[in-house]
């Protein structure tokens, strides 16, 4: 009686208050919510409608005491980039059949802001961490790693033994790109790449655009130019790429929301694409298919991306030890902005 009262007095429904419309015992209960091993599929759904009918829900601060919160903590660098989104639609999916769910933090691509995020996470007891875009070096991963379980998304650290990766092959989606202008005609291919000094998946695409240069025989065109993540700084590398000597006529983006806005760059300055300028994007997210963007691009399944890093973040949490390096195999999805007519 003492704990119903409690419970009344909280205004949380509780444990007990579970068994009992259930018609199980409190351990029944409690054996459901840690997912502990042996409990039947009927015993599950018994009491998951007792707690979807009472509205239960388990207290993070004392699930924290017994070892677990089932709380997945996500790090992303930006939230205006639609990419993320689609990962974000993945690590749901993935989670929908489990206890798990997940809290975000963005660290405005900053490692400072990065880590005291993570140091937070870590504060409020959440189970793992996916770090999407990190910004860490290997000896901060490690530092994580060894506190919480960890998975780096847009990281490449194949060597890593602590904390999984999961990209796709970043340096061959480089590759396509060029490919793919080259075929079309295109010479003075030229690159849009983000001032950064610690991102691996930067650094595998322009080793990708570069070789993809040197394969077609234009080597004597290579030009990177790199540009901090913000659009009005964006906007002015574009503008300089676009009103130079040495026009290039089409340019590789490192992502579709950077490719965007140099379509409306070119667009202001009256240049016509694909004629004058072809403009490739990576990520391929849902606003390359409208019509006014038509935006060529570099899918690499962002949804899939998510799934797999949210299942491995899981496994590592049960404890798996072996790190696992996910990478999928990018594809060059082409529209209008690179097909001349």
């Amino acid at each position: 009686m003492a704990a119903k009262a409690a419970g009344k007095k909280s205004g949380r429904v509780t444990i007990r208050e579970v068994a009992e419309d259930a018609g199980v015992s409190v351990a029944a209960v409690s054996k459901v919510l840690r997912d502990a091993y042996g409990v039947s599929d009927a015993l599950r759904a018994k009491v998951r409608l007792s707690m979807d009918k009472l509205g239960y829900r388990p207290l993070a601060a004392a699930r924290g005491m017994r070892g677990q919160t089932y709380t997945l903590g996500l790090v992303l660098p930006d939230i205006r980039n639609p990419f993320f989104a689609d990962i974000l639609v993945g690590v749901n999916n993935a989670l929908e059949r489990t206890q798990y769910r997940s809290l975000m933090g963005t660290s405005q691509s900053s490692t400072s802001g990065e880590l005291a995020i993570v140091e937070a996470m870590i504060d409020r007891q959440m189970d793992g961490i996916i770090l999407i875009g990190a910004t860490e070096d290997r000896a901060n991963l490690d530092h994580i790693a060894a506190r919480k379980p960890l998975v780096a998304v847009g990281h490449h650290d194949p060597a890593s033994a602590a904390f999984d990766t999961v990209n796709n092959n970043d340096q061959l989606g480089g590759l396509l790109v060029v490919r793919h202008l080259a075929a079309a005609g295109y010479q003075r291919i030229a690159m849009l790449s983000l001032q950064s000094g610690t991102s691996t998946i930067l650094a595998e695409r322009e080793r990708g655009y570069r070789r993809g240069m040197m394969e077609a025989g234009l080597g004597g065109f290579i030009a990177v130019t790199h540009a901090p993540q913000t659009l009005r700084d964006v906007q002015l590398a574009a503008r300089r790429m676009l009103l130079g000597p040495n026009r290039p006529d089409a340019i590789f983006c490192w992502t579709d929301f950077i490719a965007l806005e140099v379509i409306s760059v070119a667009t202001e300055l009256g240049l016509r694409i694909p004629q004058d300028v072809g403009i490739v994007g990576y990520d391929n997210t849902l606003f390359c298919d409208f019509a006014q963007n038509s935006l060529t691009s570099i899918d690499q399944s962002g949804e899939l991306l998510g799934l797999q890093a949210t299942r491995l973040l899981i496994e590592r949490i049960k404890g798996r030890k072996q790190a696992e390096h996910f990478v999928v195999t990018p594809r060059l999805v082409a529209r209008a902005s690179t097909l001349k007519a």
